[in-house]
């Protein structure tokens, strides 16, 4: 008797899944509706705009006075309400979200600091190290990392496993 082996999909080709930009935007509607209900409930103000662009859905919040969101700002808690976020539309919907939230502008700030990590890297390099390993990052940091170590003239390439997943940037041979 011979075994048979489904072949599932890979992960990665689930998620480069095109979505039109009316799935973009109810996942960004339902995105803004379980934030606007998270903000309620922490009796917190803020503003929500939906973009949707690069095949994802954008979510960002911010508020006038620019103090109240601080609590929520920080890189790690931007991170777990993405996530509880994704999983809320993934109920609704049925699909997996990319979507990427931003709280009190936490999204540009990190990709100040993503910039300056590589600059720092970069310049190790070009002081004699071989190559210099970043600390692990989401998938999206990755990707950026990778676009600004390639704009930088660069090499980098992903190493590890799921959270432990990294980037090592190296001199092009």
């Amino acid at each position: 008797m011979t075994d048979s082996v489904q072949e599932l999909p890979l992960q990665d080709e689930t998620l480069s899944e095109v979505r039109s930009v009316s799935q973009l935007d109810d996942e960004g509607d339902i995105a803004a509706d379980y934030i606007e209900e998270l903000l309620d409930i922490a009796d917190l103000d803020g503003d929500i705009d939906i973009t949707a662009r690069n095949g994802r859905a954008y979510v960002s919040v911010n508020d006038e006075a620019g103090q109240s969101l601080i609590p929520l700002s920080r890189p790690e808690t931007v991170n777990a309400l993405q996530e509880l976020t994704r999983l809320a539309v993934q109920n609704k919907t049925g699909l997996f979200s990319r979507l990427i939230l931003d709280i009190g502008g936490s999204r540009a700030a990190r990709i100040q600091e993503l910039k300056d990590l590589v600059d720092d890297a970069i310049d190790r390099i070009d002081r004699g190290s071989n190559r210099e390993a970043f600390p692990a990052m989401s998938s999206y940091e990755r990707k950026l990392v990778h676009d600004f170590v390639s704009e930088a003239g660069y090499h980098s390439e992903s190493e590890g496993e799921d959270r432990a997943r990294h980037i090592v940037v190296s001199p092009i041979v």
